[in-house]
């Protein structure tokens, strides 16, 4: 087969890939693949849809019934993708990765997704119409948790598929049902960050990782911001759980989360007993230091930032205690900052 051949070939099968099809482009590609042996574009394109073919054929052989099947099924794929994207960095490694091939399968998969969610959008609605007159306070606040993470995943579902403006307005929705959920804000703030709004987007990541770092899939951030934050404290030998904690740590330090908040009274108050709290549990050897060391760090940023904002003389003393505790509980981030 020659290369016109083989392209035609690939093009036919991102074509079918995209459309959700993975079965058919690979019965494309293993017929392509027996012509041109050595071409590795369409070795790692049919790598692709094996991974995808027989899991998306078995996830849609029966209608779903309801609107939990529906988002199932969307949960379903989503969780795969990180599967997939796991073993994709493996192979960037190797260099045998194929962007095309990538890209195809991306829209194929988040197209299938976006399609179960908005049905189960749909169906949830439909049920809300019929019991709203009888339903229960439990069941209404289930209902609305459950339309919360529905439009959590559309916005991204809609982020995956390059369409930031729609993912930022199923966000919002998310954002109004369920409040301060780390994991919707900081895809808000990855949406804003790939729409060029970057103070929006470093608010919102800062508030998202001191609300819940451990909430946080970091898998689906895309934008340039996060992600040569992430590259930095990865590079540092930081992994896991850790890995969450100390990147709004060197977010501070790097000045990429630069962009504050003033915290409300009973904010500040909670924030000190928080501290009190973790404190103590640093004392106990079985706690995990390595993920509570970054997080109490976190925090005392927090309150020096809110004491640096106060025109009483006290605060001086009360920022350099701060800075004390940091300098005990790390030496290199204590000059980190005060270098910064």
């Amino acid at each position: 087969m020659n290369s016109q051949s083989s392209e035609e070939e690939l093009k036919k099968a991102y074509k079918a890939l995209e459309s959700g099809d993975a079965q058919g482009a690979k019965e494309i590609l293993a017929e392509a693949l027996e012509l041109d042996l050595e071409n590795k574009e369409i070795s790692f394109a049919h790598w692709c849809c094996s991974f995808w073919a027989e899991f998306v054929v078995k996830t849609f052989q029966t209608q779903s019934s309801n609107a939990s099947e529906s988002r199932a099924r969307g949960d379903g794929l989503v969780s795969r993708w990180e599967s997939f994207k796991s073993l994709l960095d493996r192979e960037e490694k190797e260099k045998a990765v194929q962007p095309r091939a990538v890209f195809a399968t991306q829209k194929g998969v988040f197209t299938l997704a976006l399609n179960a969610y908005l049905d189960a959008e749909r169906r949830l609605k439909e049920d809300s119409l019929q019991k709203d007159s009888y339903a229960t306070a439990r069941i209404q606040k289930h209902n609305a948790e459950e339309n919360a993470e529905i439009q959590r995943m559309l916005g991204l579902c809609y982020k995956e598929l390059g369409e930031y403006e729609t993912a930022l307005n199923h966000l919002v929705q998310a954002n109004t049902l369920l409040p301060s959920s780390p994991k919707v804000l900081a895809e808000m703030a990855d949406c804003f960050a790939l729409c060029g709004e970057e103070k929006n987007a470093k608010v919102l990541f800062r508030e998202a990782f001191f609300i819940d770092a451990q909430k946080i899939n970091i898998v689906f951030l895309e934008s340039e911001l996060i992600l040569c934050l992430i590259k930095q404290v990865r590079d540092k030998g930081f992994s896991g759980s850790a890995l969450l904690e100390w990147i709004p740590v060197y977010g501070i330090l790097y000045g990429v989360f630069n962009v504050k908040r003033q915290l409300k009274p009973q904010e500040v108050s909670k924030l000190k007993q928080d501290i009190y709290a973790r404190e103590n549990e640093l004392k106990d050897p079985t706690n995990n230091e390595q993920v509570l060391t970054p997080k109490i760090i976190n925090m005392y940023f927090w309150l020096i930032d809110h004491y640096s904002r106060s025109p009483d003389g006290y605060v001086n003393n009360e920022i350099k205690n701060c800075e004390l505790q940091i300098r005990v509980l790390d030496e290199e981030v204590y000059k980190l900052y005060k270098n910064k």
